[in-house]
């Protein structure tokens, strides 16, 4: 490639799509943290349903976590997004209401995000509960703390300084999780590069770009989560 081509690759292909991948990396780290932190949230009580084996709940949560964690997230994707608005219209047709009801793709992606972050982070969090010694919850006792606050201020803690490692993982899952719902037309960071390297007809730039932008990601995510397992073992 001479230097005419170059400066014309460089002044089409980079700035003029500057924005636009700007745009899709941001609605990536969107779905991501959303999806994040509400399955972790999810996760949190799942976990928490599992410690009761014998319960209904346990069963139930079981199942979930075997059910989600076995189908590939691709089907996953497309069973929310072909399913989730005749479930709504469904549902809402029970009560009367007969108009039509759209989810956009967007809220299909983090709900789907949600879900599978859901089920990995519970298997994580459960162990860590798990590995807390016994012998914390008998002292939260002796001290008169109720399960509420023994769970608050003492296991919690606890559990999460085992649980980070695992749970950084998860996080770096999500990421990857987002590239695949550009099948579903979420103008995340993978759409936003197959349509400009189909446009341009450079697409081993801009695939590389992303990578280069997912790797960073995963880099800085890595620092992140080693520098609050550091924090947590001092404190």
């Amino acid at each position: 490639m001479d230097s005419t081509s170059l400066s014309a690759f460089l002044a089409w292909d980079v700035f003029e799509w500057t924005r636009p991948l700007l745009k899709g990396l941001a609605v990536t780290m969107i779905c991501a943290v959303l999806g994040y932190a509400l399955g972790i949230s999810f996760g949190f009580a799942i976990a928490l349903a599992k410690l009761r084996p014998k319960s209904i709940l346990a069963h139930f949560a079981t199942v979930y976590t075997v059910l989600f964690r076995g189908v590939p997230p691709l089907l996953i994707i497309f069973l929310l997004f072909f399913g989730t608005n005749g479930l709504l219209m469904w549902i809402a047709g029970g009560f009367g209401y007969t108009e039509y009801i759209e989810i956009d793709a967007f809220s299909v992606g983090v709900l789907a995000v949600t879900l599978i972050v859901a089920a990995y982070s519970s298997e994580v969090l459960r162990g860590a509960f798990e590995a807390v010694p016994q012998g914390q919850y008998e002292a939260s006792k002796a001290l008169g703390l109720k399960p509420f606050a023994a769970m608050i201020l003492v296991i919690v803690p606890q559990m999460l300084r085992l649980a980070l490692p695992g749970l950084g993982n998860v996080w770096i899952q999500a990421i990857k999780e987002t590239t695949l719902l550009s099948i579903i037309a979420v103008t995340e960071l993978m759409r936003v590069v197959g349509i400009a390297g189909r446009s341009t007809a450079q697409p081993f730039a801009f695939y590389g770009i992303a990578a280069l932008a997912y790797l960073a990601i995963v880099l800085l995510s890595n620092r992140l989560f080693r520098f609050m397992e550091l924090k947590l073992e001092r404190g």
